[in-house]
């Protein structure tokens, strides 16, 4: 574990897409899901900062260094008829863990989804990662079991119909 000093949690700019990008491939590792990075950060910097923004992230940094990020999207709740915001990814470098780096990344979003007047925040975890459970638990988060994430992949969705 490396001592986190002078914790700062800002939104990502067009200059960050590399060092995310390399975040999101440590999370794939993490995950033991590297083979399913297809992407790259050009695409990333387009889909942050492009004409259409499909997406926004914060960065932490600790001693100048990138040590995790939050990506998030907005998604809606017609029962609420509110919007809220969908976690996408939630990740620190292992050897920065354990220090309230998380905790300040979900507080970000938090805080975000108040001041945006959201009705929920919402995210997935692995039904494996024991820890990170722990973890939303103590953040108030409740854990869904009666929701299963449906999934149509790029590959599929040309054929839905024919299905």
């Amino acid at each position: 574990m490396i001592p986190c000093s002078n914790l700062i949690v800002r939104f990502a700019e067009p200059a960050d897409c590399s060092v995310l990008f390399k975040l999101i491939q440590g999370l794939a590792e993490y995950e033991k899901l590297s083979h399913a990075v297809t992407g790259n950060a050009l695409a990333l910097k387009e889909h942050l900062f492009g004409s259409h923004k499909y997406i926004e992230a914060i960065l932490a940094e600790s001693g100048g260094q990138a040590v995790g990020f939050a990506l998030f999207f907005h998604n809606y709740s017609t029962f609420l008829t509110k919007p809220g915001i969908y976690l996408e990814d939630l990740f620190v470098l292992p050897e920065y863990r354990r220090q309230g780096i998380g905790k300040a990344l979900i507080t970000k979003v938090a805080q975000i989804a108040v001041e945006r007047d959201c009705g929920r925040l919402e995210w997935s975890v692995l039904d494996w990662n024991e820890s990170a459970k722990a973890f939303y638990r103590s953040m108030g988060a409740s854990i869904l079991d009666d929701w299963q994430i449906c999934r149509v992949t790029e590959d599929m969705l040309p054929h839905i119909n024919s299905l």
